[in-house]
């Protein structure tokens, strides 16, 4: 008998056009009468909000610092003439207005090295000058009194360079912080596991803004008299502490994601406790938890926030305290607030973007 021979016959393209924008949208849009309907009804609501809200922040806005302008298009359109009247404020807080260049190179300085630490370019052993220089410079700029400066006592530094300060110090101090508190919950020795166990539960046990509070209204009270700690350096210790202890789980979760064959191969190797830590684990585990500790970060600049219950009068501290004082502009308050969104999100817009970088770099968001 004469057997068949199988031969394989190249499939044929579908019906139509399957790739392409009219394929997608006829997939994903227009699949059925149902998903059709409802793509129609979530559009014409979009474009209508989309014409009312274009209506309010273009057409009908004031853009110019005219009250009177202003005040006649309340309801209508929006006043970004505060931003212009009070931007200055809100951005720089209380500090002295003839100074105010000060704070401009100081946080633009601080930005450039933080960036700068972000290229693997800079990874190398001048980076900590660096940034010892550039702390030095930048709290010489600050706080003045030396170099024919005018001394600006730090319960007048506020809006966007306090933000920035206390977000970049508190993420520097946090994150070594946080690898030891992870290192130590994993440790053979009960009495360092049990230190950092309580340190983690303590902290994350209380609200922030609780321990804000306490820093800064009721150390003071256990201090031997005549010794004071500037109200500045408490919250930056505050933020550290509270950021440290939810970063360290974060590191610890990665650090439990390593197979035990890691450490052991380490361990054949000949590599001490500190090397195989610093060489083939942590590398690894960070890798993994890229995500959640830029999360940890964009949360912490967030929380900068909250230093207002301190007197710390912060990017939102300072547009309340900008607008709160002049009855005038008080009524274009939502004006500001987008204002201040928008320099909130490009900030965390820049932090996710790298957050992606780094995943890319490490290939941990990649299919393997």
């Amino acid at each position: 008998m004469n057997q068949a021979t199988f031969q394989p016959i190249s499939p044929r393209p579908m019906p139509g056009n399957s790739t392409g924008a009219s394929a997608w949208l006829r997939t994903n849009l227009f699949s059925t009468p149902l998903n059709s309907l409802m793509t129609l009804a979530l559009l014409s609501v979009a474009l209508f909000a989309l014409y009312h809200a274009l209506n309010w922040t273009v057409v009908h806005a004031v853009f110019g610092a005219n009250l009177e302008a202003c005040n006649s298009v309340r309801g209508v359109g929006a006043c970004w003439g505060v931003v212009s009247e009070k931007g200055r404020q809100i951005v720089m807080g209380r500090y002295p207005l003839v100074e105010h260049w000060r704070p401009v190179i100081a946080t633009a300085l601080m930005l450039a090295v933080v960036a700068a630490s972000c290229m693997p370019r800079f990874w190398n052993r001048m980076l900590p000058m660096i940034w010892a220089v550039m702390l030095v410079v930048y709290f010489t700029l600050m706080k003045g009194g030396v170099l024919g400066l005018t001394e600006v006592p730090t319960d007048q530094w506020g809006g966007l360079p306090l933000t920035v300060m206390l977000t970049v110090i508190s993420m520097t101090m946090a994150f070594p912080l946080a690898i030891l508190v992870a290192l130590g919950r994993r440790s053979t020795m009960p009495a360092i596991k049990t230190l950092c166990t309580l340190y983690v539960e303590l902290i994350r046990g209380v609200p922030l803004i609780t321990l804000l509070f306490m820093a800064s209204f009721m150390l003071p009270l256990f201090m031997p008299q005549g010794v004071s700690i500037d109200v500045l350096i408490r919250v930056v210790v505050g933020i550290t502490l509270f950021s440290a202890a939810y970063m360290a789980e974060v590191v610890r979760g990665g650090l439990q994601a390593l197979p035990k064959g890691q450490t052991e191969a380490a361990a054949t190797l000949g590599l001490t406790y500190w090397q195989t830590q610093r060489k083939i684990v942590l590398p690894q585990a960070l890798s993994l938890v890229v995500p959640s500790l830029m999360n940890t970060f964009i949360g912490m600049f967030k929380d900068t926030s909250l230093v207002t219950i301190v007197s710390l009068y912060e990017l939102t501290g300072a547009l309340a305290l900008a607008l709160n004082s002049d009855a005038d502009w008080r009524p274009f308050k939502l004006e500001a607030y987008f204002f201040i969104t928008l320099i909130y999100f490009t900030f965390c817009f820049a932090m996710s973007r790298y957050s992606l970088w780094v995943e890319q770099r490490t290939s941990v968001s990649k299919v393997r």
